[in-house]
């Protein structure tokens, strides 16, 4: 069975270009050098599920066309990954039910402080807003069952915040990836098709770099990697001239195909 990854933003937390940056890239009219904030969208197994929700998912459901979702898997509660978690109110009213999602403990008690209306029934408010229906991860590396589809999820930090990647089939998306143990790669042992993120060629405290990105993707074994999370110092064109024949920079639009085969 195949799946689908869409990239509905693959640029860092500013976003591409940047407010009142006059460097080459944020000038530039090339289409790949514009780049929303982060997230995907996953399509498999008759399902369609969105990985993460940032400040420009209005804009991204609208250019996309995203009119209906079976679901919401959140890596972690920076405000490039959930800023958008409003904007899923519509979802409610075309579908007439919540929408599950799929998090860590640790991401629901963080969105319980920031997004606290949230959480409150219905009838105890005056307007509706985002509707979600919570199933928490019950391990940091396990497997998970979502909205009748088998994934895998493993954790890792950045900057002493906990994230969760996801893996679907031959397919796994690690975003905003700092620390990590080698348990990360027992989950990703087999993946074909990765996505990570890799900020620009300067060392990050809080991201890999274009080289710890293709480091860590070669210990993965990817067949082919896709960077996200880019800043505006690279180049889209630039940087893939530069780069491994198997790794390449994400871009908004871009849809990546993978094998998916339901486990017994």
């Amino acid at each position: 069975m195949k799946g689908t990854f869409l990239f509905l933003g693959s640029g860092a937390s500013m976003g591409v270009p940047v407010i009142g940056c006059k460097c080459a890239v944020c000038q530039s009219e090339v289409p790949s050098n514009k780049r929303l904030r982060p997230a995907g969208l996953l399509k498999v197994a008759g399902k369609s599920f969105l990985i993460d929700v940032g400040p420009d998912f209005r804009e991204q459901a609208l250019r996309y066309r995203i009119e209906y979702l079976d679901g919401l898997l959140l890596t972690h509660v920076h405000y490039d990954h959930i800023a958008g978690i409003n904007d899923l109110r519509i979802f409610y009213f075309l579908q007439k039910k919540a929408i599950p999602c799929l998090l860590s403990f640790e991401t629901l008690e963080e969105l319980k402080v920031r997004y606290h209306y949230l959480l409150r029934p219905i009838g105890e408010v005056t307007t509706i807003s985002a509707q979600l229906e919570f199933q928490m991860l019950e391990e940091d590396f396990g497997d998970v069952e979502f909205e009748g589809v088998k994934m895998q999820n493993l954790t890792f930090s950045q900057s002493n915040m906990k994230v969760t990647g996801f893996r679907i089939g031959d397919f796994a998306y690690v975003s905003d990836i700092r620390d990590y143990t080698d348990e990360v790669f027992v989950i990703l042992k087999g993946v074909k098709k990765l996505v990570v993120s890799a900020l620009r060629h300067r060392p990050s405290p809080v991201h890999f770099s274009i080289e710890e990105g293709i480091e860590f993707s070669r210990k993965v074994g990817a067949e082919k990697t896709w960077f996200t999370h880019i800043a505006h110092d690279l180049d889209h064109e630039e940087t893939n001239r530069s780069l491994p024949p198997e790794i390449r920079l994400g871009a908004d639009g871009l849809e990546i195909e993978f094998n998916y085969e339901e486990k017994a």
